[in-house]
């Protein structure tokens, strides 16, 4: 399969999306960790520095990213680690108000969310919790290890007290999380391997995003993804594809700082930006007063699933 990448003028391709927005029948939004990371929640640098100082000391760490899977020797250390991990990740806000700002563009119209980020931002900005399917997990949540069933539990105040607790790099063991169900030690609600717990509500939501793809078959959709790489590409970005392909009214766009790429097959259909998203998202917004299409307001009918 050959792929192409933007070529065209950086305002150009802003105009598109802004046009395209406008007489949108509905937007499904896909989000990788790109749009987090515009966001301000970097996994490396100043930020990784001023939360795990000592573990960067220790075992010379890179990011916030790797140092999840070093094999630690006790799981008070672990959890020592991983509680910062979610504390900042989960459970702060991010820096920007990027994801504000991106609801500001679709609020008024359907939309719905398809993401791989397990950072809760989608809820925090404000999107409603019925548009949001979260196919990987929850950083909130823990699930048991084994399984031994498909339940989860928030994990808030137990990661709060091992960031408030813990002691040269361990956690007190009395914190150590254990399934309510079986005794087992309980583990974060991610999708790493096989023993990922697809629960209740993850179920609903893969029921939600069928309907609203169903609803909206014979319409004009924009298919916005935001940040998009390759570490699970079948998930959104490959789907968008066929997805585009398989519906000749709809248009794909993608903005990432690197991954911005479609097939040849659906360039027509394609508006693909290299930049910074949330520059991007506030020169769409920009475009939109030109134009002379308002984004911003409560949900209307009209923008319902």
């Amino acid at each position: 399969m050959r792929t192409i990448r933007s070529t065209g003028v950086y305002s150009e391709q802003i105009k598109r999306i802004a046009e395209n927005l406008a007489k949108a029948d509905a937007v499904l939004i896909g989000a990788g960790a790109g749009l987090s990371t515009s966001a301000g929640f970097t996994y490396s640098g100043e930020r990784f520095q001023k939360y795990f100082p000592d573990f960067i000391e220790k075992y010379h760490f890179t990011d916030i990213f790797s140092g999840g899977f070093y094999p630690f020797r006790t799981k008070e250390e672990y959890w020592a680690y991983f509680s910062r991990h979610v504390w900042i990740n989960r459970y702060m806000d991010p820096p920007k108000p990027v994801y504000q700002e991106l609801l500001d563009l679709v609020r008024c119209r359907g939309y719905f969310v398809l993401t791989t980020n397990t950072d809760h931002c989608f809820y925090k900005a404000g999107f409603g919790e019925e548009r949001i399917f979260c196919t990987q997990g929850d950083l909130g949540l823990f699930q048991c290890s084994v399984p031994c069933c498909t339940k989860t539990y928030d994990n808030r105040e137990t990661i709060r007290e091992m960031v408030e607790k813990q002691k040269e790099m361990r956690v007190p063991s009395e914190l150590l999380p254990v399934c309510p169900e079986c005794g087992q030690p309980l583990r974060m609600h991610l999708r790493n391997d096989s023993r990922f717990v697809e629960n209740r509500e993850w179920h609903q939501m893969a029921a939600m995003y069928e309907t609203f793809l169903r609803r909206h078959e014979s319409g004009r959709i924009l298919l916005l993804e935001l940040g998009v790489g390759y570490n699970t590409p079948g998930i959104i970005k490959f789907p968008f594809w066929r997805m585009t392909r398989d519906h000749p009214g709809w248009v794909y766009a993608s903005i990432n700082t690197e991954d911005a790429v479609c097939p040849e097959q659906i360039g027509e259909q394609a508006i693909l930006i290299n930049h910074d998203i949330g520059s991007a998202i506030g020169d769409i917004r920009k475009e939109l007063h030109v134009i002379g299409t308002e984004f911003t307001g409560e949900d209307t009918e009209e923008g319902t699933i």
